[in-house]
């Protein structure tokens, strides 16, 4: 993980300061607050600022004034409940704040969540970071013969470690460049411009605010084992802050979403047949081929 020496400074300014108030605060995610946590190799998650808690879901669901007097088994009953029936809007009330620096590729496909606010370090106004995203081995892999977004086996060792030189010298060539286009001394190229250069494993940072519900749907996506590796190792970090945040929302969305499927009404119909011990096969199912093999994956046939 790389920290500039600014913000080193900052983070350490933000932690050593404390502010009266009359909001709830968490003390678990105060005690996480402005801290970075690591991702992949220069990467970093922290939360800035937040904004309710468990309680506020609650008193939402409610509408009633001030903290409450109901037990907190009662409490953690509501939220289930509406976890479980997907009402949304009392999650809403809830709001979070990141700062994330990641590569430049996994932040296009996490801005396809439009559901948030978002404002991103400027290549026009200041100069990029010399850091750049390369794999581990491990993560290198072909692509996967039955699925056009995935990735299938991993590359043996000589060809991870030529990729990797690939990987490598392309980016500091391009960065080499870069530097060479904005030197005022010699062809000072606006910054708009040279940054066109660039490969996409360059690390950008941003902030990014959203509300418990959106980010619900955000950690539901991106933190499942299918989803891409450099953005499902966000996800799981940000897991980690909302489990200090929200404990009993975190506990109702990892049992009613993060760890469970949805069946349709055709699914189900085959669940109850199977379950009275009657023979059903996929063409009589009324399932496509796929959705009969999911099936049969989530009930571990």
């Amino acid at each position: 993980m790389s920290l500039t020496d600014d913000q080193k400074s900052e983070i350490t300014a933000a932690r050593a300061a404390t502010h009266q108030t009359r909001r709830p605060t968490v003390p678990a995610l105060e005690d996480l607050l402005f801290t970075p946590l690591p991702v992949l190799d220069h990467g970093f998650v922290r939360v800035v600022d937040y904004m309710g808690d468990d309680a506020a879901v609650v008193q939402a669901a409610r509408v009633s004034y001030g903290r409450g007097t109901r037990k907190t088994t009662e409490d953690e009953g509501l939220i289930r409940y509406l976890m479980r029936h997907h009402h949304s809007t009392p999650f809403e009330m809830c709001e979070i704040k990141y700062h994330v620096k990641l590569p430049i590729f996994v932040a296009r496909q996490w801005i396809r969540h439009r559901t948030a606010n978002v404002n991103e370090y400027s290549a026009r106004y200041s100069i990029m970071d010399k850091d750049f995203y390369i794999p581990a081995p491990e993560q290198l892999a072909v692509q996967s013969s039955d699925n056009r977004q995935g990735r299938g086996d991993v590359l043996d060792e000589a060809t991870a470690a030529r990729v990797l030189k690939l990987l490598q010298d392309d980016a500091e060539q391009t960065y080499s460049h870069y530097e060479e286009m904005l030197d005022a001394d010699g062809i000072g190229l606006a910054r708009e411009l040279a940054r066109m250069n660039l490969t996409l494993n360059t690390y950008t940072q941003w902030y990014w605010k959203t509300d418990l519900h959106n980010l619900f749907h955000f950690l539901r996506l991106r933190a499942d084992t299918h989803a891409q590796y450099e953005i499902r190792v966000y996800a799981e970090a940000m897991l980690e802050t909302v489990k200090a945040w929200v404990p009993s929302s975190y506990a109702a969305f990892c049992d009613y979403r993060l760890g469970a499927v949805t069946f349709s009404a055709k699914m189900l119909a085959v669940l109850k047949k199977l379950l009275a011990d009657e023979q059903v096969d996929q063409a009589a199912s009324g399932l496509s081929k796929r959705e009969w093999a999911e099936m049969m994956a989530a009930l571990g046939k």
